[in-house]
């Protein structure tokens, strides 16, 4: 077994990923090592170099799951907006928000960024689609009568096609406010 002795490990560091590290970075090394001259597995720091470059670039989720249906026109009045056609999205990627994220009212204009996960169906979500939507209305109030009752979402006919097949009532879906 290969050991090492402080400022080798960081040559050695170096050349694994390629780069010359700057002076800051050995003396930041450097300084979190003792100045005595101990051996270190490289086993050890070999997998302490990992466990640092992976957490630099994993990133874990803050999305939630829930489900979303579907609803068309008419989509007035609202909820958040009464008859105020100008609050709607150019776009028309809008949708009404389920009691989950309802919160009295305050998910009115909200944005989240939604993608569908599974659906009873198979390959009735689009791989890949990632869709921004803006939320104008209460699901249990909407005009219209979404395709499911019960849903974290119901997004506009748009929205929802542009993530699922438009034959599905019901999709699984991963949502993110931004």
């Amino acid at each position: 077994m290969e050991n090492f002795v402080n400022g080798d490990f960081i040559v050695f560091l170096s050349s694994l990923i390629n780069l010359k590290a700057s002076p800051p970075i050995i003396s930041i090394i450097s300084s979190a090592m003792p100045m005595h001259k101990h051996k270190v597995s490289v086993h050890l720091l070999s997998f302490q170099a990992l466990v640092f470059f992976l957490s630099i670039f994993i990133h874990f989720s803050h999305c939630d799951v829930g489900t979303a249906s579907h609803y068309g026109p008419p989509f007035l009045p609202t909820a958040c907006y009464g008859k105020d056609a100008s609050e709607f999205p150019s776009s028309n990627m809008f949708a009404s928000a389920g009691e989950g994220i309802w919160d009295n009212g305050a998910a009115c204009g909200r944005q989240y960024q939604v993608r569908c996960i599974s659906a009873a169906a198979p390959r009735t979500c689009i791989p890949g689609q990632l869709i921004q939507i803006k939320i104008v209305d209460r699901a249990q109030s909407t005009v219209s009568r979404p395709s499911r009752d019960g849903t974290s979402m119901v997004l506009s006919t748009t929205a929802f096609q542009a993530i699922a097949n438009a034959s599905a009532s019901l999709i699984n879906i991963e949502f993110q406010q931004v």
